[in-house]
């Protein structure tokens, strides 16, 4: 399974729009996205992917009650940290990086994904991958990221436009 990674899109349709372009041309299987997306219209463009999707509140994020209701259409937001398995792969995921030495120093999980920092971060603890994606926005780093994770070989490919 392909699963496109990104966070901090903060309203920035454009880049959004470019990154659904690429996810579909990827053939990504779904959409984990670790916060701080803000506006609930943001939701109108992920809708073009078609899969499912999975969504973290981030500190940023405003109307969340509306931002529920529009993401329920494809998927669920949740305030995290959440954990859940995907082909034997098991995951956490949150917007803030508290607790993500512990995480992995524990030995339950196989991938952590952040947000929040707006830098990229692939590394690894033990046996357990941490993930950030960076910025889906480009407004602090002046660069627009994202990841793609395939479950199969726990390979990450950085998505740079």
């Amino acid at each position: 399974m392909k699963i496109g990674i990104i966070s901090d899109t903060h309203d920035n349709l454009k880049a959004v729009k470019k990154f659904v372009k690429i996810f579909k041309d990827k053939k990504i299987d779904l959409l984990l996205h670790a916060g701080d997306i803000v506006s609930p219209f943001v939701i109108d463009i992920f809708y073009n992917l078609k899969i499912p999707q999975k969504y973290i509140f981030g500190n940023n994020d405003g109307e969340k009650l509306f931002l529920s209701e529009k993401i329920s259409k494809v998927g669920k937001i949740l305030r995290g940290p959440i954990s859940f398995k995907i082909e034997n792969v098991k995951f956490a995921i949150m917007h803030e990086p508290f607790g993500i030495e512990s995480l992995c120093k524990s030995g339950e999980y196989n991938v952590v994904i952040y947000g929040h920092t707006h830098e990229i971060d692939i590394r690894k603890i033990n046996k357990t991958i941490i993930l950030n994606p960076g910025e889906g926005c480009g407004y602090l780093t002046g660069v627009k990221s994202a990841l793609i994770l395939n479950t199969e070989d726990l390979k990450v490919e950085k998505i740079i436009p």
